[in-house]
């Protein structure tokens, strides 16, 4: 009998019975681990960041309804001053339902393969979004009604802001009609090049608050409407001056209130970013007034802002 083969031939028939055994307990431990891994959960509204944002999109709202409409109508012949204040209110309601209708669709939905220019028809009257959407899932995590009812606060300055350019010189008929055919075809595919995921954002363009969005976008349109409307008739012979500056520095401190929600509402998050957004604000704002403001003479009383002595009389100052 030769006893060190039988030995190989029993270790060897040992070593596979082994490893029979091995791969049988890590076939039945496999099911076993995949059931026991936490799976990822579902996001959920964050209240937080949720509460946030409708501060910040009510902020937004009182720049323009009343804090842009008293800034303007103060600035105006006593003779318009309800015009121009109804400006803004008319462009308010026209907005939010076009936007309603259409805009929001063109702006943030997926426009297939014109998606880098011009968002889709699939989000028409908000379709599809219900009070479990969340805008950002994982991210911001607010719902989309209120992401979208934000947005609309921006498209509602906007246009508002365009009617300082041409204030005292346009039929109202005629604003209303001006003020929906840009909003669709213009803010509108701007605001989805930049913040839709058309392709000023997907080339790297930064636009935080609104910089290029709403400012640049309606100073382009107020410059343009001032040209094509020419020079205004009266003006360097007929009295001009604002009726009430009052309403306008009401309607200045407005919007500063408002601009907290404008900027660090823009973070779509309560954080320490949006925080950093709000100080921002307040010290650039306060600077920039500061700056505005120049001593003229030595008397206290002779500290004025520049805009207001332009239209006040030289006798304030003495």
């Amino acid at each position: 009998m030769n006893i060190p083969s039988t030995l190989k031939t029993t270790g060897r028939a040992a070593a596979l019975v082994a490893l029979s055994t091995v791969a049988a307990l890590a076939q039945e431990a496999a099911p076993a681990a995949t059931a026991a891994a936490p799976a990822t959960p579902a996001p959920v509204l964050d209240t937080g960041n949720t509460a946030w944002m409708l501060t910040s999109t009510a902020l937004v709202l009182m720049m323009t309804i009343p804090g842009l409409a008293l800034f303007y109508g103060g600035m105006v012949r006593k003779k318009n001053v309800l015009a121009t204040i109804m400006q803004s209110f008319a462009i308010t309601c026209l907005v939010t339902v076009l936007w309603f209708m259409f805009g929001y669709s063109l702006a943030f939905s997926d426009g297939g393969g014109m998606n880098a220019y011009l968002g889709g028809f699939s989000k028409f009257f908000h379709h599809g979004i219900t009070t479990s959407t969340l805008w950002l899932p994982g991210v911001a995590n607010i719902p989309e009604f209120v992401f979208s009812m934000f947005q609309l606060t921006f498209a509602i300055i906007t246009p508002a802001l365009i009617a300082g350019a041409f204030a005292e010189r346009m039929k109202f008929s005629a604003l209303l009609i001006f003020m929906g055919l840009w909003l669709v075809f213009v803010y509108a595919p701007i605001a989805h090049w930049v913040w839709g995921g058309g392709f000023l954002g997907s080339a790297g363009v930064l636009d935080f608050a609104g910089g290029t969005v709403v400012h640049i976008n309606a100073g382009v349109a107020g410059l343009v409407c001032a040209l094509v409307l020419g020079k205004r008739e009266g003006y360097g012979t007929t009295n001009m001056a604002p009726h009430n500056l009052v309403y306008s520095v009401i309607g200045a401190s407005l919007l500063w209130v408002g601009w907290f929600g404008f900027n660090a509402g823009s973070e779509l998050a309560a954080d320490g970013l949006a925080g950093a957004a709000m100080i921002n604000t307040q010290v650039a704002t306060a600077a920039a007034a500061l700056a505005g403001c120049s001593p003229n003479g030595s008397s206290p009383r002779s500290l004025r802002c520049s805009a207001s002595s332009r239209v006040l009389s030289p006798a304030w100052s003495r």
